[in-house]
């Protein structure tokens, strides 16, 4: 499912993509749900531990912009995330002992999906080693033009910036932050059901969805079993070993020399990365409430 070539690629750059890893059916089945998911968001007036919403939402007219772990919310998901063709693609990227570090399904509707700004998924949260990747499987036509994920290949290789305003953790940076040529950013686009991958070290973001076609990205944060989360075990054992997709859980970290920033103090909007941003002062991806409308 992926080349040698593919691999190569990704250790380089820092990230990768692989067209065609889900079929049609798959994908079809993954937006059912997700229909279905967003509306239940109807009657809702704020962020819950499913549903972040956009700053347009409704009661009434439902905008959803995430699915907080999707794959606790359906099992489809759950299954998506073992499929043996995405399990072969992160065995030659990460490990053959895999953890399902986190997940998310970021949705940016037509004309009014928030932007990211630039960040590394690093400072989030930081490991033992940095063999972790995000996972981002398209379940639309992803274009030029409705809001692609934007990398900025090689910078994986570089620093961990910060991501702090005021001394708080924003989860962004600051648009002049270091030394990045933002023009060399590359945007990741396909066909609905390829995915790229992306190293955790990795700056990226995605503008507004300017367009009229929306774009729903699946993601799935994946770690290698040895890879331990320095801010401790997010929950149970128990929790955690069933987030294994493939070989086994250990309790003997790897330890490696990697650069770390610790995500403290806690961001003043906590809970999701839009509410982390909020902070923000100066922003590098212009947001236009209904600019489709």
């Amino acid at each position: 499912m992926i080349t040698d070539a593919q691999v190569e690629f990704y250790r380089e750059n820092g990230y990768v993509q692989v067209d065609n890893l889900y079929n049609d059916t798959e994908v079809a089945r993954m937006r059912q749900v997700l229909a279905e998911l967003v509306e239940g968001a109807r009657g809702l007036e704020t962020h819950n531990n499913i549903y972040d919403l956009e700053p347009s939402h409704t009661p009434d007219h439902p905008r959803v912009r995430r699915i907080k772990e999707p794959f606790k919310a359906h099992p489809v998901y759950r299954q998506m995330a073992e499929h043996p063709r995405l399990i072969e693609c992160l065995e030659k990227l990460v490990s053959p002992d895999l953890v399902l570090q986190g997940g998310k399904i970021n949705l940016k509707s037509a004309g009014i999906g928030s932007p990211v700004e630039w960040h590394q998924d690093w400072p989030f949260y930081p490991h033992t080693n940095d063999d972790l990747l995000a996972v981002g499987v398209m379940l639309d036509d992803v274009t030029e033009e409705n809001g692609p994920l934007l990398v900025i290949p090689g910078s994986h290789k570089g620093p961990v910036y910060d991501h702090h305003i005021d001394g708080y953790f924003a989860g962004a940076m600051a648009p002049d932050a270091g030394e990045i040529d933002y023009d060399k950013a590359v945007k990741i686009t396909g066909k609905a059901g390829s995915c790229s991958f992306h190293h955790v070290r990795l700056v990226h973001g995605s503008a507004q969805n300017m367009s009229g076609r929306d774009r729903t990205l699946l993601l799935y944060q994946v770690a290698a079993a040895d890879a331990w989360d320095l801010r401790g075990l997010p929950s149970t054992w128990e929790e955690h070993e069933s987030r294994v997709i493939a070989g086994k859980a250990t309790i003997v970290p790897r330890l490696e020399p990697v650069p770390v920033r610790l995500p403290y103090p806690p961001a003043r909007g906590q809970g999701s990365i839009y509410e982390n941003q909020m902070a923000q002062k100066s922003r590098f991806f212009e947001f236009k409430p209904e600019a489709a409308e």
